[in-house]
């Protein structure tokens, strides 16, 4: 590991400008990711501003919205009262997520910009555009079981990892970051950048930007919401194939959906296809199936994960059933 200096911010405005000031520096909260990638050689910094004295970690609710600090950790936020009661998806995906110590460690704003787990982007012997821009793309040709079926392009066809981001696309939430340029609000589904040439940059921040916070409204569509994830042991393993799905109906008929998916892409999924063939809708086993075929409409599998097309498939169909009462 490279040798790095340590700091403590005072407060935002000091953490902000300490790391945009500086291109090797970076924040620290829990560092359950960043110290491995640091360990690994795929991610280098020499200063680190450790953020946890900040008051960033409250979770409170404001006229119909409620407010997640960027510091909350996960494990609290999990079993926050007003976050199972309201957003039943959003406590499911984060106790799906790493194990207990890990979730009593890792803070909201951390996880949602932890990196893939691409086994060639943490190897720093093999070619990746992702840590080293214009090296190539291992798992095209390579290994890519875990890799992406939508999203992906001829630079890199990584999975985005965080099930929290799943589900906090289901709930149409807000980032909330400052940085050198100010506050900014972002919409959850414009903060992921899809690979394309520049699969470097994955979100829409810029060095020295920090997320403070998550905002996300309240309703009836996230009251009636799960978290399903597949993958290949019970416990501290990322999805194979995860959906997140929150409802909102009458009778049987679809009032409104929402529909994400993660393990399967470059950046948390939503298909507004697969939500407009059941919107209107009864559930029923047709309407269901016209869902699973669209969100897997313009997939593209490679030699090992075309199994994924499938699973997707019968995941949704899963969740959606349970959430409506099907049999």
């Amino acid at each position: 590991m490279k040798a790095f200096t340590y700091a403590k911010a005072r407060d935002v405005a000091d953490a902000v400008g300490s790391v945009g000031s500086r291109p090797g520096a970076t924040f620290i909260a829990g560092g359950t990711d960043l110290l491995n990638l640091m360990k690994d050689g795929a991610q280098i910094h020499d200063q680190l501003i450790d953020i946890n004295g900040l008051p960033l970690a409250g979770i409170t609710q404001e006229q119909g919205v409620v407010k997640i600090g960027g510091l909350a950790r996960m494990g609290d936020v999990a079993a926050h009262p007003l976050i199972r009661r309201t957003f039943p998806v959003l406590s499911e995906a984060l106790l799906a997520s790493a194990s207990p110590q890990v979730r009593n460690m890792a803070a909201i704003g951390g996880n949602l910009l932890q990196r893939t787990r691409c086994g060639y982007f943490r190897d720093v012997g093999s070619p990746c555009n992702k840590r080293a821009p214009g090296s190539g793309c291992s798992a095209i040709g390579g290994e890519n079981r875990g890799h992406a079926v939508l999203g992906g392009s001829e630079s890199c066809i990584a999975v985005q990892p965080s099930d929290l981001a799943v589900a906090l696309l289901a709930l149409d939430a807000t980032v909330v970051a400052t940085g050198p340029s100010g506050e900014r609000r972002i919409p959850f589904d414009e903060f992921y950048l899809l690979p394309g040439n520049s699969p470097d940059r994955e979100t829409v921040l810029g060095h020295g930007d920090l997320i403070v916070g998550v905002e996300i409204p309240t309703s009836a569509l996230a009251l009636r919401s799960r978290y399903l994830k597949l993958r290949d042991r019970a416990t501290f393993e990322f999805a194979v194939v995860s959906v997140a799905a929150a409802l909102n109906l009458r009778g049987q008929v679809v009032q409104d959906v929402r529909l994400t998916f993660g393990g399967v892409a470059t950046k948390p999924w939503r298909s507004r296809e697969a939500e407009a063939a059941l919107r209107g809708r009864a559930l029923t086993e047709a309407s269901i199936t016209d869902a699973g075929q669209a969100a897997v409409a313009g997939a593209v599998a490679r030699e090992h994960n075309a199994f994924k097309i499938e699973l997707l498939r019968r995941a949704l169909s899963v969740i959606v059933k349970d959430l409506g009462g099907v049999r």
